[in-house]
């Protein structure tokens, strides 16, 4: 009951900050500011929904709260696509220009590499995810030597359209991806929302899950995948947010204070939705576009993450 009470005061808000988001001074201009508004909303309502899930699935299976799905190379891997785009073919390709086929490349590439490397990593037997998690750790430094490398070659004017890509951003999301975006999102989240009295199970760890009758190792490979599959399409969408899911994932341990899935993954949603939209009000209307919403989460998040640390640090201490 006490969650129940929580989690209707966290949507009131989510609600509240929406409303103000996008009536706050339309002044009558409902034709040309309206449709805008709405469709920022719900491109961060739908990365916020993507990162929160993954995020809190993620730490599940690695049973560690200050980790994110980045860790294993995603976000670097993306950077990498859209360097290498710059870099052969130019700011006039149609990989650029078009947003739909730029769009396509980057959450293909980014499944398939994220299955390609799962499949790799768990092929020869039963290895432990802490071994995944360095190998992942690894590869996304590789990669971002690599586009570090090429952006130091490429051209001053190609590089400043890709300097757009660097930072996520919900002022230049095109309408047209959201609902392709929105599709994958919403099966993903319904196909993750049958496993979530498995997740409850699995956070007990490997042993006690498999006396419990959990599958946990194919189950593990299933949530891996769902997660990259989330954090390449919101990535994709708008762009690397490194900190965000690291964020709204502890925030929603801390305020629920319980074990079961559904109620932190949705709390952990509705934060994201109240995180994002209220961040964006502020850039818009308080700092007037002097800044950027990414780079408010990136500085509350890497001061968040040390918190975390150091929590960690005293706890095991």
């Amino acid at each position: 009951m006490r969650n129940r009470t929580r989690m209707f005061i966290l949507i009131g808000l989510a609600v509240a900050f929406v409303l103000l988001y996008v009536f706050y001074q339309l002044n009558g201009n409902y034709h040309y500011a309206f449709p805008r508004r709405l469709m920022k909303v719900l491109a961060m309502g739908l990365t916020g929904i993507a990162i929160a899930y993954s995020t809190v699935v993620f730490q599940t299976i690695t049973h560690n709260r200050i980790l994110t799905p980045s860790v294993m190379g995603l976000d670097s891997l993306y950077m990498l696509i859209q360097t290498l785009i710059y870099f052969f073919f130019g700011s006039i390709s149609i990989l650029v220009i078009n947003v739909h086929y730029n769009f396509l490349v980057a959450v293909s590439a980014m499944v398939v590499f994220a299955l390609i490397f799962y499949r790799v990593l768990f092929k020869e037997g039963k290895r432990p995810i802490h071994f995944l998690l360095l190998v992942g750790m690894i590869v996304g430094t590789f990669l971002g030597s690599i586009t570090t490398f090429l952006q130091v070659l490429i051209d001053p004017n190609e590089f400043l359209g890709l300097q757009s890509k660097m930072f996520a951003s919900f002022n230049n999301v095109n309408s047209d991806l959201i609902w392709p975006a929105g599709i994958i999102i919403v099966l993903a989240f319904i196909y993750g929302w049958r496993h979530m009295h498995q997740l409850d199970v699995m956070s007990l760890g490997r042993d006690t899950a498999i006396n419990l009758g959990v599958p946990y190792d194919k189950l593990v490979q299933r949530m891996l995948i769902l997660s990259s599959i989330l954090i390449a399409v919101s990535t994709a969408l708008v762009g690397p947010i490194t900190f965000f899911g690291l964020i709204v994932a502890n925030l929603s341990y801390q305020y629920f204070k319980t074990y079961k899935h559904s109620i932190l993954i949705a709390g952990a949603c509705v934060m994201s939705i109240i995180a994002l939209v209220g961040g964006q009000w502020l850039v818009e209307r308080i700092f007037s576009f002097n800044t950027t919403l990414s780079v408010i989460i990136n500085f509350v998040g890497g001061v968040y993450f040390i918190y975390l640390l150091l929590k960690e640090s005293r706890s095991s201490g």
